[in-house]
């Protein structure tokens, strides 16, 4: 990993790197993992008593051990908005860089990042995407990386620029919502050096390819990509084949992550997703009690940072809905995620209650070659039912036979009746998922007459997310 002399030689940094090596290659003891979290969740609550926000929030004195850490209460996406800088342990002179949430579904609040963060996030990263390559390309290939994210006070960029940088591989940064780059220079710049890896939301991935079509190239002949990076929004395994089907090209959901509670997850050359150990303390919430879980099950994530930096968030319910589960793998593929989508996101269909990934399963597990869905939810007769609008890329055979299997899939996952039918083009609102949220791009809610505030963010920014 390349890091200026000073960082290099920091105690801290030396101190991880030597740790993060051992988690690496299964080298850690029960003892080895006892003494760690324990003297960084110390650390981590030390470091919080700088803070305005944790000062009234947390009784110091009941807390002595992680044994106490349910003695603490949960921060909440309200706490950050509501505090702002108040919720910060350190300065932003100490910082190396500043980022914000998008604040596309509520106040934007700042997120700094020291070299501590940067180190232990991105060297969970590095690990991963270094597998990945190899097993994509052959051990030591150098793959050009088209990084597909936003590059203003986001850490899309610099994270995995970063990584890139730890690699020694060349990385392009061409966001194609960029008013400098666009759609017609990212492609350009694909075709014309080769890129070989783009990392994207799938959103992006998406317009992409009907960018692509729009601009006359096959994306199989004229293009050289070979993986394709997801993150930002719940990445399915039917949508990741329907973007492999079109792409030609092996597709990973990447990473996950947030902007205030950085990378924690990170998927292998195995295609699951993995999390970041060393850097958090990890709890399963259930949403409907609020009582915790403990480290694996399924329900909101709740995490603790054992890395103190600028904003180490403690007990932080991230409104992710997951599961965690543990393998017979060794470390470190022995405590596995599966992203369900935002606990938010949940949709109640004729008394039933059903998460993002369940419904999007149900569309995507039985399509390929589609650019995008969108479902309509109305009544009749008293019951819930679904119209779903799909969009294929031409002469995409058998389409017939794939809207009866989705009708039918709808009908005995969801236990819903739904009307599946091919749309020309969707409406630009379906590309704002990693943006607003899943639900606004993707749900027209006819029960209700009100428009909720996230639907109506997404349908503004609808109008400047073309693909043209």
């Amino acid at each position: 990993m390349w890091l200026p002399t000073e960082i290099a030689n920091d105690s801290f940094t030396k101190e991880y790197v030597d740790f993060n090596k051992r988690y690496q290659t299964g080298e850690l003891s029960n003892s080895d993992w006892k003494e760690w979290r324990e003297t960084k969740f110390i650390a981590t609550i030390e470091k919080t008593k700088n803070s305005l926000f944790y000062q009234k929030h947390i009784n110091y004195g009941d807390i002595k051990s992680l044994a106490d850490i349910e003695k603490i209460p949960f921060t909440t996406k309200d706490h950050l908005r509501e505090n702002m800088g108040d919720i910060l342990s350190g300065s932003l002179n100490d910082a190396l860089y500043f980022y914000e949430t998008t604040g596309t579904t509520g106040r934007a609040t700042p997120c700094p990042r020291d070299y501590k963060e940067a180190i232990a996030s991105n060297s969970q990263v590095t690990a991963a995407w270094r597998e990945i390559f190899d097993s994509v390309f052959g051990k030591d290939y150098r793959p050009i990386v088209g990084l597909m994210g936003p590059t203003e006070v986001h850490s899309f960029g610099d994270t995995l620029g970063s990584v890139c940088q730890n690699m020694n591989v060349c990385n392009m940064k061409i966001w194609p919502y960029s008013p400098v780059i666009g759609f017609p220079k990212a492609l350009e710049l694909m075709n014309t050096y080769g890129v070989e890896v783009i990392a994207c939301t799938p959103g992006v991935a998406m317009n992409l390819m009907k960018s692509a079509k729009h601009y006359g190239y096959d994306l199989k002949k004229d293009f050289k990509v070979k993986a394709i990076f997801l993150t930002g929004e719940m990445s399915t395994p039917g949508l990741m084949k329907n973007i492999t089907s079109i792409w030609g090209a092996q597709v990973f959901n990447c990473l996950y992550g947030s902007q205030e509670a950085f990378v924690i997850a990170s998927s292998r050359s195995d295609g699951d997703m993995y999390i970041a150990k060393p850097n958090y303390i990890f709890e399963v919430i259930d949403p409907e009690t609020n009582k915790s879980l403990g480290s694996t099950g399924k329900g909101e994530l709740c995490l603790t940072m054992l890395i103190n930096g600028i904003k180490p968030l403690v007990r932080y319910r991230t409104g992710d809905f997951v599961e965690i589960y543990k393998t017979e793998r060794p470390e470190p593929y022995d405590l596995k995620i599966n992203i369900i989508g935002r606990t938010k996101d949940r949709i109640q269909l004729n008394g039933n209650m059903f998460s993002a990934f369940d419904i999007e399963s149900s569309i995507l597990d039985q399509v390929t070659h589609c650019y995008g869905y969108q479902i309509i939810i109305d009544q009749k007769n008293g019951e819930d039912y679904l119209d779903i609008k799909l969009e294929f890329a031409e002469n995409t055979p058998n389409i017939e036979t794939m809207l009866a299997a989705v009708k039918a899939s709808c009908a005995r996952q969801l236990r819903i009746n739904a009307n599946v039918e091919v749309i020309g083009e969707l409406d630009q609102v379906v590309s704002t998922a990693a943006f607003v949220s899943w639900k606004a791009a993707r749900i027209v809610d006819r029960r209700t007459k009100e428009i909720d505030s996230e639907t109506q963010v997404a349908q503004k920014m609808a109008a400047n997310r073309g693909y043209r």
